[in-house]
């Protein structure tokens, strides 16, 4: 105890702090939990994201996929952009030289011990660096599967297309959950920056943003919104369409050698009168 009070400056502190590490590193492990009894949104979207890649797999024109895809790839890259922006700004406030603990201590943080106050900062650095490296990797994950969509076969069997489908969600589908990691990361950034003004700050606001985020994933709009887009999609048999080459079936192509050549033909009548 006295170890954790010379370290800490109190006890407070140090049970505010496995308060936010229980709410920051519980949270997925439970709602992944929870999914498996009730919908929410992160079982929901599997679904929906999984039927989304058995219809691109059947998709003779993919421009639809590519630009969702780029869009996905464009929110990646600045949410990784914003995070090591927000980074290099609080490392900078950290190790400036002109920092002056007589301002801060006006704005009501606490700054009796330098370590603490230093290690309040680099708690706030530790979340933005893991948000940080969730979109890096999902990120890459996401290069990876666009590489599998486009080696996908052009003519493919139900049975074959079933199987590509399986593999590209099974190489998309961590991309998303990393991202929504890093998402979240912001959520308990800013609890962690609750710190500098107590420890009870800091409890409050972990709890606030656990229970926000659950609330989020369960009872918002977009959470029934997508609970029922998940009910059609297992009500409605997907693929939609299939191919001809599916029933061994290929469609000839029109033959419109004969109207070209009557065509030129009376053209050439024209000509002549």
């Amino acid at each position: 105890m006295e170890t954790i009070i010379r370290l800490f400056g109190s006890w407070q502190d140090f049970a505010a702090l496995l308060v936010f590490l229980c709410c920051w590193m519980g949270y997925e492990p439970v709602v992944k939990r929870v999914s498996q009894k009730s919908g929410v949104i992160f079982k929901d979207l599997t679904i929906v994201r999984r039927a989304w890649m058995k219809e691109m797999v059947i998709r003779s024109f993919k421009l639809y996929d590519s630009n969702l895809i780029g869009h996905g790839v464009n929110s990646m890259s600045f949410f990784a952009s914003a995070n090591l922006i927000l980074i290099a700004a609080v490392a900078g406030a950290i190790f400036t030289e002109d920092l002056s603990y007589t301002s801060v201590h006006a704005l009501g943080i606490d700054t009796s011990s330098s370590a603490l106050f230093l290690m309040k900062f680099g708690l706030v650095i530790v979340c933005l660096a893991r948000g940080l490296l969730n979109f890096i990797w999902a990120l890459r994950q996401t290069n990876y599967a666009v590489a599998a969509m486009g080696a996908i076969p052009e003519n493919v069997d139900e049975k074959t297309g079933q199987e590509f489908s399986a593999a590209v969600s099974d190489i998309f589908e961590p991309a998303m959950s990393n991202f929504s990691q890093g998402v979240r990361g912001y959520y308990f950034s800013l609890a962690a920056g609750a710190w500098l003004f107590g420890p009870l700050p800091l409890a409050i606001a972990s709890v606030g943003a656990t229970i926000l985020l659950a609330w989020r994933q369960s009872r918002s709009q977009a959470a029934r919104g997508l609970r029922r887009m998940r009910e059609l999609l297992e009500d409605h048999p997907y693929p939609t369409r299939t191919r001809p080459i599916y029933d061994g079936i290929v469609e000839p192509e029109p033959d419109t050698a004969p109207q070209t050549a009557a065509t030129d033909n009376q053209n050439a009548r024209s000509q002549n009168v």
